[in-house]
C-alpha cells in the first residue's frame, strides 16, 4: 500500500557509544594481533628467499635494457684457449713482461691481474729465475699495476700479501670476490663487494676514485652497510658480455686500435675452464662458468665509478611495511568474504611486486619482498580458522534461534487461522441480521438508519481483513494451489472495476480503462481478480477526491501488462523497497484514519509471483504512483 508521510525521513545513522567503542576496541585487537605477527615474521632468517626475489629483480632490470652502463672505464684481456693454442700453454714469465710492454704503450691507467695464487706464488705463470726479474722489471715500468688477491691483512699483518722475490716489489692488493656461503643466501652467488675491511680501503673504491672524485671519501659510497669489520656494498650487475673482451694474443700480435686502452682500466683474467676460481656465480645464473672473474670486478669498479650500488631499505621500514601488510590481511580476513577477501590480497601482492620492482629497476632500491609476502600467507591461514569457528558458531546460533522462530511462526499462523475461521460465523450472523433489519417493512430512524450502515461498513471491513488473515495463512502453511482457467484478462478486469466503482464515487474519482484486445491466458480468475482488486482499492484509498485513477493493459513479447496508475500521494523512495513485506505500514499511515491489514500488496505481490508474473511499482512522492502486473501469456 501507499503509506503518507508527513515528512521525509532521515537517513542520518549515528552510532551508538557503546557500539563505537566496540568497534574500535575491535580493530585495536586486529591491529595488535597484526603487529605482533609482523614483528615475530620480520626476525625470521629469510635470506635465500629474499635473494631469490633480489635476483629476479636483476634479471628483470637487465631484460628492460636497464643495466648496462652508458660509459664503462674498464676493458677485459683474457688468456683463453686460442691463448693456450698459441703457446702450447699458459703464457709464462716472459710472455708476460713482453705483453705488459706492448700494453703499457697504449696507454691505460690501471693495469689490474686476476690469477689464482697460493702460498705467495702465482699459481698459473711459470718460469725461470731471470724471467721473473724481467716481469717484474716490466711491472716497475708501470705506474697503477696491481695483481688481485681474494686475501685480506689484519691489523698486524704488513707484507703478508707480498710475492716471494724476486717478485716482492710487484703490488699486490686485497680486491676480494664476496660470495653468499657461509652468511646470507648460502647458495655461492656473488651479490656484494667489499669496501674497506677493519678501517683500510681496498683495491676497487681507490682505483674508481680515480675517475669519480667524489668517493673518494668512501663515506660518499651509495648503499653500505657494516658486516663485521668491514664495510660492503651491493653490485650494480650488468649482464655477462657487457665490457669490451679481448685476447692475450690480440694484445701479442697488436691488433688493439691505438686509443682504445687510453687511461682505461684493464683486467687480465683467465677463461680456460681450467678451474673454477677462474668464475663467479652472479644473479643472472647460479651456472658455476656464468661470468668470468675479470668480469665480476668490471661490473664492481663500474658500480662504484657511476656510484650506483644498490640500496637496500634498512631493517625497521621492513618491519614497518610487513606490520601494515599483517595489519591489512587481519582486517580482510575479519571483514570481507573469502573470495573478495583472497582477490584484494591476491592484488596487494601483486601491487606490492610492481612498486617494488620498479624501484630497483629505475632508482637501484631494494625493498625486501619476502616477509610481506609470507605475512599475507600466515596471517591469511593463521586466522581464517578462527574465522570460521567463530562464523560456525554464529551460524549455530542463528539456526537455533531460527528454529525456534519457525515454530512461533507457525504457531502463530495457526493460531491466527482458527481464529479468523471461528470469527466468520459471527461475523456472517451480524451480517445476515444487518440484511434482515434492512428489509424490514418497520421503518427506521434516520440515527437507527445510520448506525445499520456503521455495523454493515464495519462488517465488511472486518470480513476483508479475515479474508486476508485466512489467505496469508494458507500461505505460511503452503496450501494454496492455483485453479487455473482460460480467462480474458480484461473481463476479469472489468469485473473489479464494477465491482469498486461505489467505493470512488464515494470520494468523486474517476475510474478510466484503456484495455487492448488480449489473448486468453491460463490464470486462477479468484486470484488474479484479488490482486487486481487489492491494486485498485489501494489506488483509491490514497488517492485524492476528484482525481483520476488510469487502467492499461497491452501484449508485449509474450507478456501481459497491466498498469494502474493514480493520481495520489506517492510513495517516498525510503518506503518503496518495503511496500510488498507483509504486515508493512509506515508510522504516518498506521496514526492515520485509513485502515488496512499491510497484507494487500503482499499478497497481491505473492498471487502474482505464483503466475510466474511480478509486480512493480514507479512513484513520484506527491505526484503519484504507477502499479504493473506482468502475467505470462503462456
Amino acid at each position: 500500500m501507499a503509506p503518507i508521510p508527513t515528512q521525509k525521513p532521515s537517513h542520518k545513522i549515528e552510532l551508538k557509544p557503546k557500539t563505537f567503542l566496540r568497534r574500535l576496541i575491535s580493530l585495536a585487537i586486529k591491529a595488535l594481533f597484526a603487529i605482533l605477527a609482523a614483528v615475530a615474521i620480520s626476525f625470521l632468517k629469510l635470506d635465500y628467499f629474499e635473494s631469490y626475489f633480489y635476483d629476479q629483480r636483476v634479471r628483470i632490470k637487465a631484460a628492460l635494457g636497464q643495466s648496462k652502463p652508458t660509459h664503462t672505464q674498464s676493458i677485459i684481456v683474457l688468456i683463453d684457449h686460442p691463448t693456450i693454442v698459441k703457446y702450447q700453454g699458459f703464457p709464462t714469465y716472459s710472455h708476460h713482461a713482453q705483453f705488459l710492454t706492448k700494453l703499457h704503450s697504449l696507454g691505460p691507467k690501471f693495469i689490474l691481474y686476476d690469477f689464482r695464487s697460493k702460498d705467495n706464488e702465482l699459481l698459473d705463470i711459470e718460469g725461470t729465475a731471470a724471467d721473473k726479474i724481467n716481469f717484474a722489471n716490466a711491472v716497475g715500468k708501470i705506474s697503477h699495476f696491481y695483481i688481485l688477491t681474494d686475501e685480506l691483512e689484519m691489523r698486524g699483518e704488513s707484507g703478508k700479501l707480498q710475492l716471494n722475490p724476486p717478485l716482492n716489489y710487484v703490488n699486490r692488493a686485497p680486491a676480494p670476490k664476496t660470495t653468499d656461503t657461509i652468511l646470507f643466501a648460502k647458495d655461492g652467488v656473488s651479490r656484494r663487494f667489499m669496501i674497506s675491511y677493519q678501517d683500510e680501503v681496498l683495491l676497487h673504491p681507490r682505483v674508481a676514485g680515480w675517475y669519480n672524485r667524489s668517493i673518494r671519501d668512501v663515506n660518499n659510497i651509495r648503499g653500505q652497510f657494516e658486516l663485521y669489520d668491514s664495510i660492503q656494498g651491493y653490485t650494480q650487475f650488468s649482464p655477462s658480455g657487457t665490457y669490451p673482451t679481448y685476447s692475450f694474443t690480440d694484445i701479442m700480435d697488436g691488433l688493439i686500435p691505438a686509443e682504445e686502452f687510453k687511461n682505461k682500466i684493464v683486467i687480465i683474467g683467465t677463461d680456460t675452464g681450467k678451474s673454477a676460481r677462474e668464475y663467479v656465480m652472479t644473479p643472472f645464473s647460479s651456472e658455476v662458468t656464468s661470468m668470468r672473474s675479470a668480469e665480476y670486478h668490471a661490473n664492481v669498479l663500474q658500480t662504484l665509478i657511476n656510484n650506483e650500488a644498490v640500496a637496500r631499505w634498512p631493517k625497521w621500514t621492513n618491519i614497518l611495511l610487513t606490520c601494515l601488510i599483517s595489519f591489512l590481511t587481519v582486517y580482510t580476513v575479519f571483514t570481507l568474504r573469502p573470495g573478495k577477501g583472497l582477490l584484494v590480497l591476491l592484488l596487494t601482492l601483486l601491487s606490492l611486486s610492481i612498486v617494488v620492482t620498479l624501484m630497483f629497476v629505475y632508482f637501484n632500491i631494494w625493498v625486501d619482498l619476502t616477509h610481506p609476502f609470507i605475512a599475507i600467507f600466515i596471517c591469511y591461514y593463521f586466522f581464517i580458522p578462527y574465522r570460521l569457528i567463530r562464523e560456525n558458531r554464529l551460524s549455530w546460533e542463528y539456526y537455533q534461534r531460527n528454529q525456534l522462530l519457525r515454530q512461533v511462526e507457525e504457531l502463530k499462523t495457526n493460531f491466527i487461522s482458527m481464529m479468523s475461521h471461528d470469527l466468520k460465523t459471527p461475523i456472517a450472523r451480524i451480517q445476515g441480521m444487518t440484511e434482515m433489519i434492512a428489509s424490514d417493512e418497520q421503518k427506521l430512524s434516520i440515527h437507527q438508519h445510520e448506525a445499520l450502515d456503521n455495523i454493515k461498513t464495519s462488517s465488511d471491513d472486518l470480513l476483508k481483513f479475515i479474508n486476508s488473515i485466512l489467505q496469508y495463512g494458507r500461505i505460511e502453511s503452503q496450501g494454496l494451489e492455483l485453479k487455473l482457467q482460460s480467462k480474458d484478462i480484461n473481463a476479469l478486469i472489468s469485473v473489479v472495476v464494477k465491482k469498486l466503482e461505489f467505493l470512488a464515487k464515494i470520494k468523486r474519482i474517476k475510474i478510466k480503462t484503456s484495455l487492448e484486445p488480449l489473448f486468453p491466458s491460463l490464470v486462477d480468475p479468484d486470484l488474479i481478480k484479488q490482486v487486481f482488486s487489492n491494486l485498485l482499492e489501494n489506488a483509491i484509498k490514497y488517492s485524492r477526491e476528484e482525481s483520476t485513477i488510469y487502467i492499461l493493459s497491452r501484449e508485449e513479447n509474450n507478456f501481459i501488462y497491466i498498469d494502474f496508475k493514480d493520481e495520489g500521494v506517492g510513495i517516498p523512495a525510503v518506503d518503496l523497497p518495503n511496500i510488498f513485506m507483509k504486515f508493512f505500514r509506515s508510522h504516518d499511515v498506521k496514526i492515520s484514519t485509513i485502515k488496512g491489514s499491510g497484507l494487500g500488496l503482499y499478497l497481491a505481490s505473492y498471487f502474482a509471483e505464483l503466475h510466474q508474473g511480478t509486480i512493480t511499482v514507479n512513484s513520484e512522492f506527491g505526484v503519484g504512483s504507477t502499479f504493473t502486473v506482468k502475467l505470462p501469456i503462456n
